[in-house]
């Protein structure tokens, strides 16, 4: 039956794929994508309009869809596994607020350009750098801090901190800058799977990658982590080894996630439930191969939805919720205790 599962959300994926290729703000016919797509393409032809719509911006969004919602959601599965809480997701330990920092500095502060060693850089490539460095110094001190708090909970109250703190300085530089920056800033925040390149897609795609291997390598040990801290330590599972792993993990992840695309909400938190749903199990070499499928698969309905209204995009951000909001109500309801 899992197999059967499997193929069926695999089906889903690609079609949605598909379309998300087909379909755009721009109306293209459906024969003239299929040329685009299977046929020799000559250097002139690679520069036209149509050519670059099709091959330069559907397909690495698509693609790029595919990778963050399968790193988005894997990441919201090993929190909620490890911290034993269902509503823990990518951004819960501050570190989707450490790259929306760096961002924030960058624009705000820097006026949208980094100096380093004599070189500067400018555009999208200091707001990359700004949201990489923010997401990693954070988990940075989450991974110190993981040395001197021994309970799982402490450290994620310690990351709901870091992310309120993170937040307030961000107002502060938001309150200290220019009109433009502010503007830029917001425009950042409602995220976006259209902001890497054809030639950002290897770097983003390696990246995400090797979150996702470290991820699947930490299937058996959160499998045993479910019957019981105490009892994974009593079969030998270091406890203090797998959570900084799973640290390291999810920071990739999300940092990768949020600095090519920005701080995408509820996907990480909604969509490991939408698995678990799916599979009635509590196995992670069933779950993480699932997240992998049905995270692509949502956050590219999610990018299909986006181009709805035809005329214009919707934000990402705006689109989101209303998958992710409905999930989590039935987590909560379904999970809520009455008592006397």
């Amino acid at each position: 039956m899992t197999a059967i599962k499997y193929c069926i959300i695999s089906l889903i994926t690609i079609l949605l794929f598909i379309l998300n290729i087909y379909i755009g703000s721009v109306d293209i016919p459906i024969a003239e994508v299929t040329t685009i797509l299977f046929s020799g393409i000559s250097d002139a032809e690679v520069s036209s309009p149509l050519h670059f719509i099709i091959l330069g911006s559907r397909l690495p969004q698509a693609v790029t869809a595919l990778l963050a919602g399968a790193a988005l959601t894997i990441s919201g599965l090993l929190l909620q596994t490890a911290f034993r809480n269902p509503l823990a997701g990518p951004s819960i330990l501050g570190i989707s607020s450490g790259a929306g920092l760096g961002v924030a500095f960058v624009m705000l502060f820097l006026g949208g350009t980094v100096t380093a060693a004599g070189v500067t850089w400018g555009g999208y490539v200091a707001i990359l750098a700004g949201a990489f460095i923010g997401s990693l110094v954070v988990m940075g001190i989450l991974l110190l801090f993981s040395v001197w708090l021994k309970n799982d909970m402490m450290l994620l109250i310690t990351g709901i901190l870091v992310g309120y703190l993170t937040s307030s300085i961000i107002t502060l530089l938001n309150a200290a800058s220019t009109a433009e920056g502010i503007q830029s800033y917001t425009i950042w925040g409602m995220g976006s799977f259209a902001g890497v390149s054809t030639a950002q897609l290897p770097l983003f795609s390696i990246l995400a990658a090797v979150g996702i291997i470290l991820a699947l390598l930490l299937a058996k040990p959160l499998n045993v982590i479910l019957l019981g801290e105490n009892y994974a330590q009593s079969l030998g599972v270091d406890m203090h080894i797998v959570r900084n792993i799973l640290l390291i993990a999810t920071g990739i992840l999300t940092a990768v996630i949020t600095a090519f695309c920005g701080p995408i909400s509820f996907i990480g938190l909604a969509v490991p439930h939408i698995v678990r749903m799916i599979f009635g199990v509590s196995d992670h070499r069933i779950l993480l191969p699932g997240c992998i499928l049905t995270g692509g698969a949502v956050a590219l309905l999610c990018n299909l939805l986006c181009l709805i209204p035809g005329n214009f995009i919707l934000p990402l951000n705006g689109v989101t919720p209303l998958i992710g909001v409905p999930v989590i109500l039935y987590v909560i309801f379904k999970g809520r205790k009455f008592r006397r």
